[in-house]
């Protein structure tokens, strides 16, 4: 591609990923943040919760003086927390609604554009149908809460059903029944379709990017190991190239030119597209940032 990648899309990076010890909500922030601000080659930065809210405040004005955009991932609470939003027990999904809630106004403060989400555990075949409901009907409270404050988007990203993180959402053709009937009433909903996860869903980029088009909303660019027995086996993002992993040039070139052939890559929307790699044990964050760097570089050249 002879265009820059910034006319097209706004590349970003999942700062709690590339950076796990602040996914608790506490640790070195403004630093961290600022490395990524100064970066000319990021427009974007996807953080999450910040538990100090004086750190919060000079987080976000970092971002503004820097004029990066922000996206919101709560991840890190519903994993760790046990959140699901597609509970069969009306208990269970109320708290994981509310909590999400709390997250948004957090969002909102932060002058977040998206806020992205996942959902709960696949139920397995039989209460599936049920879970679908529930989920559609967590999706449908959230849009309606952040649509009241002028809030972000809420998007919900699709994950693996069956290798580890075994979500309800889940395969295309399900993330596009959700979106449809979510979108019927709340037009602040979207899908974010990972790299990495097109691997552990046994998709073709095709696959699971056509489907959706309708409703994509955000995309992320990662890594998955698939060989039992080696380092980063599952949904842990490692760098590309990782041995035993199945994402590198090859890989993002295509998952690139899809974005573009299903005309989600646009000069005037400008999506977050937004790298989401993870050092693994003694890997220095910054090299790791710089390998995705290097790899998207070359790959857009091919695109």
């Amino acid at each position: 591609m002879e265009r820059s990648y910034h006319a097209y899309m706004r590349m970003g990076l999942v700062h709690f990923m590339a950076f796990p010890q602040l996914a608790g909500g506490q640790g070195p922030w403004e630093e961290t943040v600022a490395h990524i601000a100064r970066d000319p080659f990021f427009t974007a930065i996807e953080i999450t919760h910040i538990a100090d809210a004086a750190v919060r405040g000079r987080v976000r004005g970092i971002c503004r003086l820097a004029n990066l955009s922000v996206g919101f991932g709560a991840h890190p609470a519903i994993l760790g927390g046990g959140l699901d939003i597609n509970s069969l027990e009306e208990s269970k999904r109320g708290q994981a609604v509310t909590k999400l809630k709390e997250l948004i106004d957090e969002a909102v403060f932060m002058e977040a554009d998206s806020f992205v989400l996942l959902s709960g555990k696949d139920p397995g075949e039989a209460k599936r149908p049920q879970a679908v409901q529930a989920l559609v009907k967590s999706l449908g409270e959230l849009c309606a809460y952040s649509g009241q404050q002028n809030g972000p988007q809420v998007i919900a990203e699709v994950f693996d059903r069956e290798m580890d993180k075994c979500c309800l959402l889940g395969p295309a053709s399900l993330a596009r029944e959700v979106a449809k009937a979510v979108r019927e009433e709340h037009d602040n909903f979207g899908l974010l379709v990972d790299l990495s996860h097109i691997p552990l869903l046994q998709e073709s980029p095709s696959e699971a990017l056509e489907p959706v088009k309708k409703y994509l909303a955000g995309a992320h660019l990662g890594n998955a190991v698939l060989t039992q027995g080696m380092p980063g086996y599952g949904d842990y993002h490692p760098v590309f190239g990782t041995a035993g992993s199945a994402n590198d040039l090859p890989e993002m070139v295509e998952f690139l030119r899809t974005l573009m052939d299903i005309e989600f890559l646009d000069e005037v929307k400008r999506p977050i597209v937004s790298f989401e790699v993870k050092p693994m044990e003694g890997q220095d964050p910054l090299l790791v940032i710089a390998n995705a760097q290097r790899v998207m570089n070359l790959a857009w050249a091919l695109v």
